[in-house]
């Protein structure tokens, strides 16, 4: 067997105490014996041992001795075989560490996951993918943790450590980390070897791997009288610059009740502290403290570091070894402008749909100005047919999503490739303007692309109405529920609630009303070419359905790029529309450096020197890279030469747009705030 590798000095605390271990190099074992017949330690998903789920051992290839089992599919869905190794318990505290020897065959994947609970399906702990091209893929609850490479076509040792105290885990390949994270599902019970490499999750529906040397071992950890561990540090996403409001999760890791005790957060130079009293902790609970004050995030790799102390006012508490947790944050740094598109195909019918509402609502709140989300419903009230129809020719399945119209995937991989695909700068920035007023049923919505890359090629701009809080009295707003009872695990809340969710318990967010002109966009949005600094237009006549609650529509523009991908995208609520403006195209949008703006670059101020105004009415208004109104002055109507100061000192550093209203016409200029 391969060396184990262990914490280093933090398993001191451990020695002595009794623990599970297991060790199989299958040279003891027969070639053709399958392995849920002849050992204790091993079984199948369903139990059944000697048949397709179970595997047996072969003499083909092995890293050491003689032996290995393999493992090996062509189903998109993987299996038939499904073998589980118990690891004797469901453990939540102690020291874990599972390893062994994989080879993976040319152009073909490997998987295993770790479950939770004895109940085989109750808690998927973690799965770790390995992809036909060499990537290595690891989640939880498909939340991506680590993702690195592993080597095909030769045997490699892969080890998983977890100190279960502290909430840290590790992998390694061949000896060497290749990553760490805190885990939100902190307990093991059992391995699942199964074959699969789907496509929809990078793969290529061919499995194909050999495992030799494979053991586990747990070390108990024997709880002291006092003791609160710091296990994970939550509500930290966010992209640069972002402010968030921290939450830390403790744990009473001793067998007194914690009443009371202080934790601190130490980030970029800043330290927030929580007193915590009036609790009643026992033991093994868990306890999540919410910070009152929030901790602005940097770009880069930086180091946040919570500390709990003062455990029920007796100062230190009796292992140290867990009062301090230290995680990692790097927060992407999006492109100027960027607003990544996600369309998500669902409908009320299908169980496993709500595992895409769930996933929107988490990608709006933690990415609230750069990624918008549509739900496309089919085959239920809210289905719209010609979208429906479009995006079907994209999926393989419900639920699935599409991020900036590319590869169809599930719902729960959507931050990861949202992440990719954030930091793209786009080639336009999208503004969206309204002319609605109170009581219309119809209004003009324009689209404008401010380009700050040239193009050329069969571009297009659509519109998108998307709209929140849609609720129905009849039968075919009960959503489907596969994740009732919590048997296929934890999925936003949707766990505690029945199969189907009746109506009236069900509130439908993101949903897809319109789109215009078509799924494909509008051709002839643009001229054959466009230079950087142009800005086009196009107009959309919108009839208001009197079902609509326009306080919850949202209007989305995507810029369409040959080949159908999404450029980019633009949001705005009806209030955001309406104050950036209708712009018609009989507006004669011009962009024009004919205005002097100085100085630019600026720190806090700049001036626009404006001539041969005659009798017009001037507004300026200043648009940061989002699209978002920033400032806006009205200077009514203007006869002469003018210089117009604009205040800069709140803006924060970055590119903004000034568009100089005069008359008929818009002059656009860019303004660099330093």
């Amino acid at each position: 067997m391969k060396k184990i590798y262990l914490f280093g000095l933090a398993f001191v605390a451990y020695a002595g105490a009794y623990g599970q271990t297991m060790s199989e190099n299958f040279d003891s074992r027969t070639v053709g014996e399958y392995m849920g017949v002849v050992s204790p330690d091993w079984t199948t998903w369903s139990g059944a041992v000697g048949g397709a789920e179970d595997v047996t051992v072969t003499d083909a290839m092995a890293e050491s001795g003689a032996n290995s089992i393999y493992f090996s599919t062509a189903a998109a869905t993987g299996g038939p075989q499904d073998v589980v190794v118990p690891f004797g318990g469901e453990y939540n505290t102690g020291m874990f560490v599972f390893e062994s020897d994989f080879y993976i065959e040319d152009n073909k994947g490997a998987y295993f996951n770790f479950q939770g609970e004895t109940t085989i399906g109750a808690m998927y702990s973690m799965n770790c993918q390995m992809l036909h091209e060499g990537t290595l893929l690891m989640d939880a609850g498909g939340s991506p943790l680590i993702t690195t490479t592993y080597p095909p076509e030769t045997w490699f040792t892969l080890t998983v450590e977890v100190n279960l105290n502290t909430n840290d885990w590790e992998l390694y390949i061949d000896g060497v980390l290749q990553g760490r994270f805190s885990n939100p599902r902190n307990q093991v019970a059992s391995a699942d070897l199964y074959p699969v490499n789907n496509a929809a999750n990078g793969g290529n529906n061919l499995a194909g791997y050999f495992m030799d040397n494979v053991s586990y071992d747990h070390t108990a950890y024997t709880l002291p009288a006092r003791n609160l561990g710091a296990t994970q540090i939550i509500n930290t996403k966010g992209l640069a610059s972002a402010d968030v409001s921290p939450s830390v999760i403790v744990r009473n890791l001793g067998t007194t009740d914690v009443t009371s005790f202080d934790v601190s957060l130490e980030y970029n130079g800043e330290t927030i502290t929580e007193n915590v009293t009036g609790v009643s902790i026992s033991s093994l609970e868990y306890y999540t403290v919410d910070f009152a004050d929030i901790l602005g995030l940097i770009a880069g790799e930086n180091d946040i570091v919570a500390t709990v102390s003062n455990v029920n006012g007796e100062g230190d508490d009796e292992d140290a070894a867990d009062d301090v947790k230290v995680e990692t944050l790097n927060p992407v740094v999006p492109a100027d402008g960027r607003v990544v598109v996600g369309e998500e195909a669902t409908g009320t019918w299908c169980g496993w749909c709500p595992r895409g509402a769930v996933f929107l609502e988490q990608m709006a709140h933690d990415y609230e100005d750069h990624f918008v989300g549509v739900a496309v419903h089919n085959g239920d009230p809210m289905t719209v047919d010609p979208y429906d129809e479009a995006i079907g020719g994209f999926i393989s399945g419900y639920p699935s999503m599409l991020v900036d119209r590319g590869d169809d995937i599930d719902p729960s991989g959507v931050e990861g490739v949202f992440l990719e695909q954030v930091v793209i700068a786009p080639k336009a920035v999208l503004t969206v303007g309204s002319d609605y007023v109170d009581g219309a049923t119809s209004m003009n919505v324009s689209v404008t692309a401010d380009f700050v890359e040239g193009i050329s090629g069969n571009y297009r701009l659509a519109l998108i109405i998307t709209e929140d809080g849609v609720t129905g009295t009849a039968s075919g707003y009960n959503q489907a529920n596969y994740y009732a009872g919590g048997g296929s695990g934890v999925m936003g809340g949707y766990e505690l609630l029945p199969n189907p969710v009746p109506a009236a318990d069900m509130v439908y967010d993101h949903v897809a009303r319109a789109i215009l002109p078509s799924f494909d966009g509008m051709a002839g949005s643009f001229p054959a070419t466009v230079e950087s600094g142009e800005s086009h237009t196009v107009g959309f006549e919108v009839e208001i359905d009197p079902d609509w609650n326009l306080d919850e529509v949202h209007l989305v523009g995507i810029l369409i790029e040959p080949g159908s991908q999404i450029d980019n995208g633009g949001f705005a609520s009806m209030d955001e529309a309406v104050d950036n403006g209708y712009v018609g195209l009989e507006d004669n949008l011009i962009v024009t450096s004919s205005i002097n703006l100085y100085p630019n670059p600026t720190t806090t101020n700049t001036n626009i020197e404006l001539g041969n105004v005659e009798n017009e009415n001037v507004m300026v208004q200043v648009y940061d890279m989002n699209g978002k109104l920033v400032s806006s002055r009205d200077y009514g109507v203007l006869n002469g030469t003018y210089t117009l100061p604009v205040e800069l000192s709140n803006f924060e550093k970055g590119m903004y747009t000034v568009r100089i209203n005069k008359g008929d016409s818009t002059e656009v200029v860019k303004l660099v705030v330093e």
